[in-house]
């Protein structure tokens, strides 16, 4: 058997690990995603249409540092967004220099799809698969990795209906 050298070089290789992890989560938020909705929307859409439901309509630069993101990132993100019809380009009313951008209707309407349905289940799903860990940062990232390896996060969602999201941000269980 191949050694895992990323899992093998602990803290030195830190980002590479936390990198692979987040794409296996994103791979697996895509599944559901599929699965729950019967879209292909991608999977990092997902913060962009939270952050415009929550802050509504955000300049490409207050949108990058709201996602922590690279603002050409961000962009690229919008303009297949603005393709899909999710979120169109207004200019600012004080200064037709600067435009924001806001949701849709159809993306509002995702947006409430995706509060009742996708996010929760989600969020739900990625707090079983880390229910168990303990111990080190480095020991607890190898157990989140055999735990998503042995069982997807779409094996591991919860029977709908769950509490919507604003209920699951409005209770403080997302944060414990």
């Amino acid at each position: 058997m191949v050694q895992d050298v990323v899992r093998t070089l602990g803290y030195a290789t830190l980002g590479s690990r936390l990198k692979r992890i987040g794409e296996r989560l994103q791979a697996q938020t895509q599944d559901l995603t599929s699965e729950l909705l019967g879209t292909d929307l991608p999977t990092p859409h997902n913060p962009v249409l939270a952050a415009l439901s929550i802050h509504g309509p955000l300049s490409i630069g207050d949108l990058a540092r709201t996602l922590g993101q690279s603002q050409p990132g961000v962009t690229r993100m919008i303009n297949k967004m603005k393709s899909d019809g999710l979120v169109e380009a207004r200019q600012d009313d004080g200064d037709r220099r600067v435009s924001t951008i806001a949701l849709t209707r159809e993306g509002a309407r995702m947006v409430e799809t995706l509060q009742a349905t996708l996010w929760p289940a989600v969020a739900r799903s990625v707090e079983d698969a880390c229910s168990d860990l303990n111990g080190s940062l480095l020991r607890q990232l190898a157990q989140l990795e055999d735990a998503l390896a042995a069982a997807p996060l779409k094996s591991r969602r919860p029977t709908l209906p769950v509490r919507s999201w604003p209920e699951l941000i409005q209770s403080g269980d997302l944060e414990k």
